[in-house]
């Protein structure tokens, strides 16, 4: 372990179809290995791809078990991409003498805009919520079958626990089980340290002529963003595509409008990013800020 690196491994948390890699391919595309070359000892987990946040909570503190058992130390980092806030707050709630600190990045942490109009579009019980459904239960298996980076026991799989688990009601219940390190104010910041935990956030926001230009010209998922985008009311022009910009807010906020899309926060796809982001740095600083905090 370098001088400079955190003192607690970090596990590294996917939000929805998240995965470990596919074909060899990561999900935190670059950043795992500038970690590593730092000195930091980082542990990308999986957990259900398609579920609600405390189910996956769950299955994530048994990783959490599995990474104290395998390095000896008594607390990790957990830095969780979207849902993977949610995952990884609910984690910390339940164990936080195992959590040293939480990292929300482009977590809908009072929910997400987009889910919230699917939620409209396909309400409970109708054809389309039925479709939805069925398309994401494929996507969810066909991408388990390309899995190379896990070798546990098959996940449980739950399209509506999910959707509900990311509309502004779900998270809304969520956040009363499970408030540490909310805002008391909308688009504030949350406490530093809960229970002994602390808790950072950053996110990204769509940016005309930045977020557009660079590798994004040619990045398919940036485009989707850009539609998704348009479901947006309350945070119209302040949002990544997914998450709204002061939705994302949790504990100490590093930076809520870098130019990134909700897929460029974790370098995808294939480091395709907008014109000047460098959210791999981000990674890599956040590991020396916890060193630097003693963690």
């Amino acid at each position: 372990m370098s001088a400079n690196a955190p003192r607690y491994p970090l596990v590294l948390v996917p939000g929805l179809l998240g995965f470990i890699r596919q074909l060899g391919y990561p999900y935190w595309y670059g950043i795992v290995s500038a970690l590593r070359r730092h000195g930091a000892t980082v542990f990308p987990v999986l957990v259900s791809s398609v579920n609600s946040s405390e189910v996956r909570g769950e299955q994530l503190l048994e990783r959490i078990a599995e990474v104290r058992q395998q390095t000896g130390a008594a607390k990790v980092h957990l830095i969780g991409h979207s849902q993977g806030s949610l995952t990884a707050r609910y984690a910390a709630a339940m164990r936080p003498e195992w959590v040293a600190s939480v990292t929300s990045v482009a977590g809908p942490n009072q929910g997400s805009e987009l889910a919230d109009y699917l939620q409209g579009k396909a309400p409970h019980g109708s054809l389309r919520e039925r479709l939805l459904a069925m398309v994401l239960r494929g996507i969810a298996r066909c991408m388990a079958l390309l899995e190379t980076g896990y070798k546990g026991s098959r996940l449980p799989m739950d399209v509506a626990a999910a959707q509900q688990s990311l509309t502004s009601a779900g998270v809304a219940a969520f956040n009363a089980k499970y408030p540490q390190g909310l805002p008391a104010t909308w688009g504030g910041e949350g406490a530093e340290e809960v229970a002994g935990v602390r808790y950072y956030s950053w996110s990204g926001t769509l940016q005309p002529g930045i977020t557009d230009q660079g590798g994004n010209r040619f990045d398919g998922p940036n485009r989707a963003c850009r539609i998704f985008a348009r479901t947006f009311v309350r945070e119209a022009g302040h949002c990544d595509g997914m998450v709204g910009r002061y939705s994302s807010h949790l504990g100490k906020v590093i930076g809520d409008s870098y130019p990134l899309d909700h897929f460029d926060i974790v370098n995808q796809t294939f480091g395709l990013v907008g014109k000047g982001a460098d959210p791999v740095k981000l990674f890599v600083e956040h590991a020396q800020r916890l060193h630097a905090a003693g963690l």
